[in-house]
């Protein structure tokens, strides 16, 4: 169990590890490791807290072989990127229902098609039927529980009960109709525990230990720019017509970014407003404190450890406002398309022409996985992918740019996204062709040093295509990259002199 680590096994996982370390296994006792998306730091994650008691002990000690679907941490990158961990990261809503489908399966008992070994999970309650209460996420919880041979049970004894904040569905093999039930973002179409198959449970043990959650990233001059171009965009919107005054249900990725946009909606003056998401960080609970969040629906509440104190001396103004659902459910296409989601989220690259990637620098190497940011862009009402316009480095103070020619990965093309924001503007690329996108994404998005570099890469391009043949998105493939070659050489930034 897991997801943004938050409602992980934090027991099991350590005695593993100081097993592994006693009988000098590093290497050699292997794990393949299935989690909703991220989990604690004791498995994977970096160090987050002072107060942290081990540090990506897993992938420290070599005992991961294979990891789904979505990972954080600067040891488990590493060990991806060097393929000594074999990766497919998955769209968070897809990878539950592949996996109560068999397509990870080893074999099938009867008709029960039984993929994991071992199930570890949390829990802060279990009910007098033998049914699951889980803490403060849900994630793929269910479907990993239904997949099982045999479950081992984490009861949490220090954390209270969330018992009543959670929307249950069990998945089914294709077609899934459980979302055809949600209409609303508030509807509840499940059971407030996870039901349990108790003939599989081989252990129960208790845990004493809080979620490991790093602090809330604080907002930054370019975090508040951004979050101001897109709050100003949402005024233009309802001015126009073509959003309801308290907005359309929102969902925001993680980071200062999003804190900044959460934040700034905290104070602004729109009210009544939704939230359908994956994650709900601490700037949220300000958003619910000033009485313009409504209700939210997400998958996780991954507070600090100071947000999860506030979190809990709100509980009982909040308890009926906020739901927990499986990842299936919360990043369900068919549910983000019908309530008309108004999605955001941060890429590592976007270019010219619309295209954004999510997951990996420089076209190679794995940052974390495309998460959920593909479940909600591609189904969204309106699409929003917000980024600084540049990302220092060592070399040059200005740094790389967020803005290329052409993505080196693309996880999402130029038919999923609407808008374009960077502290230096917003660009809406609704109803442009290709060339038309390409001029307002340079003159509002791009950084003024590099903004002259690309308009001259758009120029000769247009020319040279135009003049050989004819092009719809014109590049010139033999110069494409070469921002991007310029800074993995020793130069280190993408200021070229010429194309």
């Amino acid at each position: 169990s897991g997801f943004t680590g938050v409602g992980y096994p934090k027991e099991i996982p350590v005695a593993l590890a100081k097993y592994v370390e006693a009988n000098n296994l590093q290497g050699q006792l292997k794990f393949e490791l299935f989690i909703g998306a991220s989990v604690g730091s004791e498995t994977e994650n970096r160090q987050v807290m002072r107060s942290t008691r081990f540090d990506c002990r897993w992938a420290r000690n070599g005992m991961i072989s294979r990891r789904y679907p979505y990972q954080v941490g600067k040891d488990i990158r590493r060990e991806i990127n060097l393929n000594h961990i074999k990766f497919a990261d998955k769209h968070l809503s897809e990878f539950p229902l592949d996996l109560v489908s068999g397509y990870y399966a080893l074999e099938k008992r009867g008709d029960i098609m039984e993929h994991l070994d071992v199930v570890i999970c949390e829990a802060t309650k279990i009910t007098e039927e033998g049914n699951i209460i889980p803490g403060a996420s849900v994630g793929a919880t269910p479907e990993i529980i239904q997949s099982a041979r045999d479950i081992i049970i984490e009861v949490n004894t220090i954390l209270p009960s969330f018992e009543g904040l959670h929307d249950i569905t069990l998945s089914k093999f294709a077609p899934y109709k459980f979302p055809n039930l949600i209409q609303r973002v508030d509807d509840r179409v499940g059971v407030p525990y996870i039901q349990l198959d108790t003939d599989k449970v081989v252990a129960i043990i208790e845990s004493r230990h809080n979620d490991n959650t790093a602090e809330s990233e604080p907002e930054d001059d370019t975090s508040r720019a951004i979050a101001g171009h897109i709050l100003d965009f949402f005024e233009h919107e309802i001015k126009m017509g073509r959003m309801p005054k308290q907005l359309l249900p929102l969902q925001s990725g993680v980071g200062n970014i999003a804190n900044a946009i959460i934040g700034g909606l905290a104070d602004g003056p729109f009210v009544d407003v939704e939230v359908w998401t994956e994650v709900i960080q601490d700037t949220f609970l300000d958003f619910w404190e000033h009485h313009k969040l409504k209700f939210a629906s997400a998958t996780s509440v991954a507070f600090s450890p100071i947000g999860f104190q506030r979190f809990f001396e709100m509980w009982n103004d909040m308890k009926d406002r906020l739901v927990l659902r499986n990842q299936s459910v919360s990043n369900s296409p068919e549910v983000i398309r019908r309530l008309g989601v108004i999605a955001m989220n941060t890429p590592v690259e976007f270019d010219m022409y619309g295209h954004a990637n999510s997951t990996h620098v420089n076209g190679s190497k794995m940052l974390n996985g495309i998460g959920g940011s593909g479940d909600f862009l591609r189904n969204a009402k309106l699409s929003i992918m917000h980024t600084p316009s540049v990302r220092p480095t060592k070399k040059d103070p200005t740094g790389i740019s967020c803005i290329v020619p052409m993505c080196s990965h693309v996880d999402h093309t130029e038919h999923d996204i609407d808008i374009f924001v960077t502290e230096q503007g917003l660009a809406d690329i609704r109803g442009l062709a290709p060339i038309e996108r390409a001029r307002a994404i340079i003159k509002h998005c791009a950084h003024p040093d590099y903004r002259p570099i690309l308009t001259d890469y758009l120029n000769h391009a247009e020319k040279k295509c135009m003049t050989l043949t004819a092009a719809h998105q014109p590049h010139m493939l033999d110069r494409v990259f070469k921002m991007h070659s310029n800074s993995m050489s020793e130069n280190n930034t993408m200021k070229i002199d010429s194309w």
